[in-house]
Order: C-alpha cells, then sequence, then structure tokens
C-alpha cells in the first residue's frame, strides 16, 4: 500500500511540474504574439505588466522529482541533452536544418510510426536513459518543436507587415529558444 501512496505523489508533482511548465510557455507566447503588436501602448503595457507578475509566481513554484539513475543511465542522460543542446544552438543559424534534425530526434523518442527518419544513434542513447528521463527528453523537443512552429508563424506575419525590421525578427527567435 505505501508503495502505491508513493507512486501516486511522485506523479502528482511530475503533473505539478509539466503544468508549470505549460503556463511559463503560455506567458511567454502571449508576451510574443502578433496580437500584442495590435493593441494600443497602454493596454500593451499592462499585459506585460500583468504577464510579468505571473511568471514571476508561476517561477515561485519549486515542485522537484528526483529520478533515480545508475551512472550508465546518468551518462545517457549527459549526453542526449547535449545533442539536443547542440541543435537548440544550431537554431538561429539555420533554422530548417534545425527543424529536421529535431524531427528526426522527436522520432527517435516516439513510439508512434515516425513521418520521416529516426535518428538511430539517438535512439539508443534515450533508450539508455531512465524512463521518467525518456519521457522528459520527449516533453522538451516537443516544446522545442512548439515554439519552431510558432516562429515560422510569426515570422511569416512579420514578412507580410510593414515596416519588419531584422533586428527585432532575430530578438524575438533568440527569445523563443532561450
Amino acid at each position: 500500500m505505501p508503495h502505491m501512496w508513493v507512486e501516486a505523489l511522485r506523479e502528482a508533482a511530475t503533473a505539478v511540474e509539466q503544468e508549470k511548465e505549460i503556463l511559463l510557455e503560455m506567458i511567454h507566447s502571449i508576451q510574443n504574439s502578433q496580437d500584442m503588436r495590435q493593441i494600443s501602448d497602454g493596454e500593451r503595457e499592462e499585459l506585460n505588466l500583468t504577464a510579468n507578475r505571473l511568471m514571476g509566481r508561476t517561477l515561485t513554484v519549486e515542485v522537484s522529482v528526483e529520478t533515480i539513475r545508475n551512472p550508465q543511465q546518468q551518462e545517457s542522460l549527459k549526453h542526449a541533452t547535449r545533442i539536443i543542446d547542440e541543435v537548440v544552438n544550431k537554431f538561429l543559424d539555420d533554422l530548417g536544418n534545425a527543424k529536421s534534425h529535431l524531427m528526426s530526434l522527436y522520432s527517435a523518442c516516439s513510439s508512434e510510426v515516425p513521418h520521416g527518419p529516426v535518428d538511430q544513434k539517438f535512439q539508443s542513447i534515450v533508450i539508455g536513459c531512465a524512463l521518467e528521463d525518456q519521457k522528459k527528453i520527449k516533453r522538451r523537443l516537443e516544446t522545442l518543436l512548439r515554439n519552431i512552429e510558432n516562429s515560422d508563424k510569426a515570422i511569416k506575419l512579420l514578412e507580410h507587415s510593414k515596416g519588419a525590421g531584422s533586428k527585432t525578427l532575430q530578438q524575438n527567435a533568440e527569445s523563443r529558444f532561450n
């Protein structure tokens, strides 16, 4: 019976961790949405103040579910994280290639039939990770892919609007991936 309670507690804490990530992502996307450009300066300032306050409050929530790993799992997690970080660092240089590389990494984590190539090397690294870490890696890749999609849409909208400076475009892209 205590074993079931412990697992239920871990699952509940993990759900809170995920909910925090989703809230932060939502607040960030609202702050960077095209709609923010179409409202008055006063409304935009008020929305930004509210968003910053909500972001600050959300960041005060600390939930940590530690994953017990053997040395091989620890090494696999470091390796997988390093590979993803390298792809993220290449985003601004080559967004299209980074997106397709991320898709192949995501396919390596997915149990569904892949829609494209699977990075076999990454797949074997992820399989070496603890199950909880495998889920976290997959969620991180999902978030990164969603951010790329949102950036693609924002870039297309900016290209069609007048006076879109490339510096603003680059700043928006940089803020999405850091």
